[in-house]
């Protein structure tokens, strides 16, 4: 390498620590607060269904229809987004979201129920895989991976701040003549409202327009990430055809499972405690909900890092997958300690699995088809969150245990761990054969990627 691909290669990386630093802990900051908007209704369950009459049937079907709609919307958000572009469809995703969300504080009935948690899908729809692509705007392949367990931090960070808070909202039953589950969902619905207007001034659409990096960096950033475009294979396989690539729909059948695992746990977390407990929930309730989720961030933090660094891909993930069903089925248990204690594994591993899942889409696709396909994976990763609460509910029902549900989760978690190691051999989880340097950029084995 010369002496300026050196230089230059030393100023993209300089933006792209400014750009971590300015960019990443808002967008942590937005995540946090949607994964907690769309996962408080675990700790509003027991007194939403005394309060308003909810069945344990219809809290399922709410608790999943809100993955329904955002399948729906997901790729026609990604294209909205691309076009108004990320800070003004961003800002848009979480206003209207929060609105949806605070209007939960009035819900009187089942109808009212399904129909804001159908609402709240369709308007935080393509949020996720928003993000995903606004973040190649900013960060070039080297990076990547690092900046999405960053990303990832999001959900336990949600949970272990928003467990404690939404017990003590919840607490707050009867002040100003409100429920403790209104004040929840108002104030944590208007907190998005909030963030959401912030964004429209914090961030910002494309490193070229950004006025806190100077322009020596920035360009070496814009080139760095337009080489690594100029270098991918090219081919004429349109946004379209891609959705139907096996390599895909596999990813999406592993992402669906994955997903149906988190779900399946993160619903009904705070009951299963509270249950361990012998309490209600309540402020206790939420601090000792928060235990499962520290240990998630710790895994998040570490495994994809060490993923990075060792190379492991599909089998490091098949294990985490693995570990979180053994957890999960753990958890049934009467001692507190041993119960809480698992269901940290599985949360550690459902959690963690997915930085390094997101490293394998890009193993052979690149540009607008990566785009579409990330936004397919997603949508129908996110059904899992729509199975998951009636999966549980039809399988108590059917086998007249109340484990029942429990176990079927864990059953698909540990049938994801199977996919996971299938995709090795089909080309799509092999380990990676060096390190990541801090000159040269990932060094993965070059499939033909798909752009």
């Amino acid at each position: 390498m010369s002496m300026e691909s050196v230089q230059n290669k030393r100023l993209a990386d300089q933006a792209m620590d400014k750009a971590q630093r300015k960019m990443v802990p808002f967008i942590l900051l937005m995540y946090v607060v949607a994964f907690l908007d769309r996962a408080n209704i675990g700790f509003a369950k027991q007194v939403l269904q005394v309060d308003t009459g909810l069945s344990d049937a219809a809290f399922a079907m709410g608790a999943g229809i809100f993955f329904l709609g955002y399948a729906i919307f997901e790729v026609p958000s990604n294209i909205m987004m691309h076009r108004f572009g990320a800070r003004a469809w961003l800002a848009r995703i979480m206003i209207t979201w929060g609105v949806v969300a605070a209007g939960f504080a009035y819900v009187e009935t089942e109808a009212s129920f399904l129909m804001l948690r159908f609402l709240l899908g369709l308007c935080e729809a393509g949020f996720f895989p928003g993000i995903i692509y606004y973040l190649t705007f900013w960060f070039s392949s080297s990076r990547r991976s690092t900046v999405m367990g960053l990303f990832y931090m999001g959900a336990p960070l949600s949970l272990i701040f928003g467990s404690p808070i939404s017990g003590l909202l919840l607490d707050m039953d009867g002040i100003l003549n409100f429920h403790g589950w209104q004040w929840m969902f108002l104030v944590e619905g208007l907190l998005a409202v909030a963030v959401g207007i912030w964004s429209i001034w914090y961030l910002v659409d494309r490193p070229q327009d950004a006025s806190w990096i100077p322009d020596n960096e920035k360009q070496a950033l814009i080139a760095e990430i337009q080489d690594e475009d100029n270098n991918k294979p090219k081919g004429n396989v349109s946004p379209l055809k891609v959705l139907g690539n096996p390599k895909v729909l596999f990813l999406c059948a592993i992402y669906f499972t994955v997903q149906l695992s988190v779900y399946g746990v993160t619903f009904y977390l705070p009951t299963q405690v509270a249950a361990l407990l012998g309490k209600k929930v309540g402020t206790m309730v939420g601090i000792v909900s928060a235990i499962p989720w520290i240990c998630a961030l710790i895994a998040t933090v570490i495994i994809p890092r060490y993923s990075d660094q060792s190379g492991k891909r599909g089998i490091l993930a098949a294990l985490l997958m693995g570990c979180g069903g053994v957890g999960l089925f753990i958890s049934n248990t009467s001692s507190p300690v041993l119960g809480i204690f698992a269901l940290s594994i599985a949360l550690a591993g459902y959690v963690s699995v997915q930085p390094i899942f997101w490293t394998m889409p890009t193993r052979f696709l690149s540009g607008i088809a990566a785009a579409s396909a990330i936004a397919l994976i997603n949508s129908v990763g996110n059904l899992g969150g729509f199975i998951a609460p009636n999966l549980r509910v039809w399988a108590e029902q059917t086998f007249h245990n109340s484990y029942a549900g429990l176990y079927a989760i864990a059953t698909l978690a540990l049938v994801g761990a199977l996919l996971l190691l299938i995709s090795i051999p089909l080309g799509i989880g092999q380990n990676t054969t060096c390190m990541r340097s801090p000159i040269h950029s990932s060094h993965e084995p070059q499939n033909k990627k798909i752009d």
